[in-house]
């Protein structure tokens, strides 16, 4: 190896890194939903919450910026899903055009989350 080169991650910190971006969807997710349910806001106390958001953003930022494109792709879908949770809390109520673009966040983490579940099951299963 050369120097600056990186070994190649095993196959136990790939499966490792797509069960943290599951966690980190998720939680995109729940970050959305109790935006525009009060039950969803209230069942898990906010400091909490926003700190287990906070600590896997970053730690998956570390581990993601090994490739500054996929860097600022992921860097760019949480701060535009920060943003969109921020602006609701901040105006207090969801209007029609946030719901809907929430919704439209939603379904994407939604879908990325399946996604990589199934990955991360079946890569399991064959370990």
């Amino acid at each position: 190896m050369h120097v600056g080169e990186r070994m190649p991650a095993s196959a136990q910190e790939q499966v490792d890194l797509a069960a943290a971006l599951v966690r980190l969807y998720v939680l995109l997710t729940q970050y959305l939903d109790r935006c525009v349910d009060e039950s969803v806001r209230s069942s898990y106390p906010d400091t909490e919450f926003q700190a287990h958001l906070v600590e896997t953003r970053r730690q998956l930022l570390d581990i993601v910026s090994v490739n500054p494109v996929v860097k600022q792709k992921f860097t760019e879908e949480c701060d535009r899903i920060m943003a969109l949770g921020a602006s609701c809390v901040k105006s207090g109520s969801v209007d029609k055009a946030q719901r809907e673009t929430i919704q439209a966040e939603r379904a994407i983490l939604r879908n990325k989350t399946l996604a990589l579940s199934d990955l991360v099951a079946v890569f399991r299963a064959l370990s």
